[in-house]
């Protein structure tokens, strides 16, 4: 079944038909509603998004299903930007009716399927647009001044993308005129299940680390925090088995860690923070996981911490300010993918659909289940801060070189400084921060950017 758009040459086919009654002659459904349909606005869209989030947490089944009915008739998976990004959040709300009123509600939720990557996919999504590239970027040029003088360096790093950032900081190191560092990265052995996924294991990561390493003559080691009977850090010849965030906590400590006096303590929190809880737990002396890791790596001692992460504010329990904010910021990587990539791009469907991932579970689920819970980056800075932390600004040299990196992206892409902090925009509209801090006993070490 399709339907022709009101003031549109699209015609698009309803992704739902079996799930959606159209309203015609129901008194029940708004002028309002009426008024959007076949509209592509994206205030109107957020409207009705937010029409149909009131209906669910009132559990007005009836007035969610005709909200739905409008939106499906402007959603599109290969539509402009506003059509492709209401598909997903049409999705996500389907999702979400399904499980709160599971016998009223005749949609079912299905689970994005998403294939494994090679790395050398991995490398062209990271490349796509610089989401990844500008934190890798702004935290390297810091880690190379930080680490001046030191001859040996430890990173402890918690990110999400595999260790796609080392190589350029490895060849880096290679370059220096005094010689090399020893290098050694860390990584837990688990990571949150979110994209990208690649279909090798973080040992294989790392060996691949250490041949690139070899090639370009860097002392090298590699280390996989895992659960174990005797709490010990192995090395990458063994099998690996994730384990619970406290697990971690426990592994955070000089010993386990095997840290060294005479070597720069690298810490390194690229997309992480936002996946450890920010509620307090009792076993945590009133202090939330994310507070306590923050707590735990100052105890370190590190050198610097690197901290990288989108810029919007997603952890509030109020599912219609979810919505809303997920809306306006999400339209951003749609938007940069709108301006090069093809509709029927595999490279843009598959990055829409990682994005899809976090749409849905920003609004499909609530408590444990709800993952995603970005904090804006003042938030995410005043909670540093409150943990001992102080920010220290990117030097001139670091801005050159993410300028230098921007400019082999599309034109829509820029920079600014807001505070001390690097925040990445997209038609100026804030997208990711990056952020230097060190602990505040080491406040007068400034500039290390």
């Amino acid at each position: 079944m399709k339907t022709e758009l009101k003031g549109s040459t699209t015609s698009i086919s309803l992704q739902y038909p079996t799930l959606f009654n159209a309203p015609h002659n129901n008194p029940d459904i708004s002028g309002a509603l009426k008024g959007c349909l076949g509209s592509l606005d994206g205030g109107c869209i957020e409207k009705l998004l937010l029409h149909c989030a009131s209906a669910l947490e009132s559990n007005d089944v009836t007035l969610a299903q005709q909200v739905m009915w409008v939106l499906n008739n402007v959603a599109s998976p290969v539509g402009d930007t506003n059509q492709r990004l209401t598909s997903w959040f049409l999705r996500a709300l389907i999702s979400r009716a399904s499980r709160v009123c599971p016998m009223n509600f005749n949609g079912r939720s299905s689970t994005i399927q998403r294939r494994l990557m090679s790395v050398t996919e991995l490398a062209g999504y990271v490349d796509l647009i610089p989401w990844h590239r500008f934190g890798f970027c702004a935290s390297n040029s810091a880690i190379l001044k930080a680490i001046h003088g030191f001859q040996r360096v430890h990173i402890l790093d918690f990110s999400i993308t595999h260790c796609m950032q080392w190589p350029t900081l490895i060849d880096a190191l290679a370059k220096r005129p005094e010689g090399p560092p020893e290098v050694k990265i860390t990584v837990p052995s688990c990571r949150p299940s979110v994209p990208p996924l690649v279909n090798i294991s973080i040992e294989e990561v790392g060996l691949r680390l250490g041949n690139f390493a070899k090639f370009r003559e860097v002392l090298f080691e590699f280390n996989v925090i895992r659960r174990s009977a005797s709490s010990e850090l192995s090395n990458v010849n063994n099998d690996s088995s994730c384990f619970p965030f406290e697990s971690l906590l426990s592994h955070l400590n000089p010993a386990t860690l095997n840290l060294r006096e005479d070597e720069a303590l690298v810490i390194n929190c690229q997309n992480w923070l936002r996946y450890l809880s920010d509620e307090r737990k009792e076993s945590f002396q009133d202090a939330s996981p994310r507070d306590t890791f923050i707590n735990l790596i100052k105890s370190l001692n590190p050198r610097i911490v690197l901290l990288v992460d989108e810029d919007c504010d997603l952890s509030v329990p109020s599912l219609t300010s979810r919505i809303t904010t997920c809306f306006n910021y999400l339209w951003i990587p749609f938007d940069a993918l709108e301006t090069f990539l093809p509709k029927d791009s595999n490279h843009r469907v598959e990055y829409e659909s990682d994005i899809g991932q976090k749409i849905e579970n920003i609004i499909s689920f609530e408590g444990v289940q709800r993952i995603e819970r970005l904090e804006s980056g003042a938030k995410m800075s005043q909670r540093m801060k409150n943990g001992g932390f102080f920010n220290v600004p990117f030097c001139e040299e670091t801005v050159r070189d993410v300028k230098a990196l921007l400019d082999e992206h599309a034109s829509g892409w820029g920079m600014k400084r807001e505070e001390d902090m690097l925040v990445l925009t997209w038609k100026g509209h804030n997208s990711v921060i990056a952020t230097a801090w060190v602990p505040s006993e080491l406040s007068d070490h400034m500039g290390v950017g």
